[in-house]
């Protein structure tokens, strides 16, 4: 008999986790992980395959968890997957592998992120799998940008054989692993060991080369390169286009968590690099910078943390587990809400005046677009503002 619903994971108290920056869920026990391989109903057809982007053989490696042969389970994975760790906490499983899941259309999909969370690090309490590396062919390819995409580019034309350079603007590794993903939800460490793992395969990174300054594509394919991957990452942050924007105290969610993660304001006074974020923030989007914006907020000192949303709580892009997660912290979430303009004083940000919103017809995204209401605008105090 199936279980319906997933093996549920452990997780710091809310209470608790609001005032620290540790990982908030615990990971599967391998008691945990069997029970929840067991759900899988290993078919013949799987369609989560095809839902996963890299095509990890799914089936395959659930069933070696169910059998207890996790160092296999981690092998599977690691055919396609270069970045396991990483990818079983923060891929949108819900949308891709899970989201096609035949045992979801009538149950709770099976925990597939969570199974790959808990491989990965099985392993490394267990003793590192690394993937064969082929042949040497006697290519050589330059990577530049050491975010996930070319990490994970890396990985792959390693294991082909192919001798691998990265280079990278920043002075480490990681991108938006590194720099926009919090400590709480993707720790730096967990990221760290991905790439000596990529390391110990012989992939080469070059940090503090900024390609386009120092040389360009054309150089390196001068210098002997046979070929280049460009993967610079997301770039730069989207602003409103509002009165306000650059009043002190309104961050771009890019700078705000660059600064707490990569120049370790979330560490503060280990690191003598604070961010002043006052007693209100308000956040505004609805995805998952914003909900990770918002939350480490909270975490670095703020009374109340607000996410204004333009769209109801049903059109949220943020994934489940994040908004949940939200919610337990305390995280306010104001919907159907958009700013105008932001309200300064001495060249500060002191609030946000809004207007309401009601949905419509729908837009080229599919969602319905929100229309302001007439007549409806109201101000929300804040000391910060971030725009994500």
């Amino acid at each position: 008999m199936v279980k319906p619903k997933q093996t549920p994971m452990r997780e710091q108290d809310p209470k608790v986790r609001i005032h620290n920056f540790d990982e908030v869920p615990f990971g599967y026990t391998e008691e945990e992980a069997v029970a929840e391989a067991e759900r899988c109903l290993q078919c013949p057809n799987p369609t989560c395959v095809s839902g996963c982007p890299v095509q990890i053989d799914i089936p395959r490696f659930i069933n070696h968890i169910k059998n207890r042969r996790f160092e296999d389970a981690i092998a599977v994975i690691k055919e396609a997957n270069s970045l396991p760790a990483v990818c079983g906490r923060v891929c949108p499983q819900e949308e891709q592998c899970q989201g096609s899941c035949i045992l979801g259309k009538r149950f709770e999909p099976v925990a597939i992120g969570r199974l790959e969370r808990f491989s990965a690090d099985w392993e490394a309490e267990h003793g590192v799998h690394r993937p064969q590396v082929g042949p040497s062919t006697g290519h050589r390819v330059a990577v530049i940008g050491a975010g996930p995409a070319g990490l994970t580019a890396a990985g792959e034309l390693r294991k082909m054989g192919h001798a691998v350079t990265i280079f990278e603007a920043l002075h480490v590794p990681g991108g938006v692993l590194m720099y926009g993903i919090p400590e709480f939800r993707l720790p730096k460490a967990i990221v760290t060991r991905e790439i000596d793992n990529l390391r110990e395969m012989g992939v080469e990174i070059e940090v503090n080369k900024v390609i386009g300054q120092l040389f360009t594509v054309d150089d390196l394919l001068e210098e002997g390169y046979d070929a280049v991957f460009i993967g610079t990452g997301a770039g730069l942050p989207r602003f409103l286009g509002i009165p306000g924007e650059t009043l002190n105290g309104v961050y771009s969610a890019n700078e705000f968590l660059t600064r707490t993660n990569l120049m370790r304001a979330y560490r503060f006074p280990e690191y003598d690099t604070p961010i002043k974020v006052g007693k209100r923030v308000i956040t505004v989007g609805g995805g998952n910078v914003a909900m990770d914006a918002a939350r480490t907020a909270l975490r670095l000192g703020a009374e109340e943390s607000i996410i204004v949303y333009r769209r109801s709580e049903a059109e949220l892009p943020a994934r489940a587990e994040e908004v949940e997660h939200a919610k337990e912290e305390g995280i306010i979430f104001q919907f159907l809400t958009n700013p105008v303009r932001f309200i300064g004083e001495d060249g500060r940000i002191v609030g946000a005046e809004c207007i309401r919103m009601e949905l419509g017809a729908p837009d080229e995204s599919g969602r319905r677009r929100p229309v302001p209401i007439p007549n409806s605008e109201f101000v929300i105090e804040a000391d910060t503002a971030i725009i994500a």
